[in-house]
């Protein structure tokens, strides 16, 4: 499943969506709001999207990675609004019978939706003046304002 939110994104509450009797392996990514980007330090981000297309757009990159990963589950969720430092800006969680297709189809989902998900974000700069950025430019960098960190539950 995929979502758009303009709530705050906390794991513990969506961790759930994806648990599974079957499941001996929970992977799960969140992509964070982080303090610089290319040189200039960020104090804040903000993000909009075309939301009926980014949904439509994000559930089919969930579907495709049904077809090519076999997962029990996979949620992801995506931020709209103005975040700050720190916040999760993007969720991505998957559960599988064993640990090496849950990390796969998860880096294939966040890897899909930077690149292919109509959201635009716009930084707010503490040197500078805000900039809009296409996020399918931070896919290409592989490495956007948000920091990276994989975690992972196994049984």
């Amino acid at each position: 499943m995929f979502e758009m939110t303009s709530r705050k994104i906390t794991h513990d509450e969506l961790i759930s969506k994806v648990e599974d009797d079957k499941a001996g392996a929970i992977v799960f990514f969140d992509g964070r709001v982080r303090n610089h980007n290319e040189g200039h330090k960020v104090s804040s981000l903000e993000y909009q999207s075309y939301e009926a297309m980014a949904i439509k757009e994000g559930q089919k990159i969930i579907d495709e990675a049904k077809e090519l990963f076999d997962f029990h589950h996979a949620y992801c969720v995506h931020r709209v609004g103005h975040l700050q430092i720190g916040d999760v800006a993007v969720w991505v969680a998957v559960s599988t019978s064993h640990r090496e297709l849950a990390f796969k189809a998860c880096q294939f989902i966040i890897d899909e939706v930077k690149a292919r998900v109509p959201i635009w974000k716009k930084e707010h700069y503490i040197d500078k003046s805000p900039e809009w950025v296409a996020c399918h430019q931070c896919a290409k960098h592989s490495h956007g304002s948000e920091t990276h960190s994989h975690h992972h539950m196994e049984a």
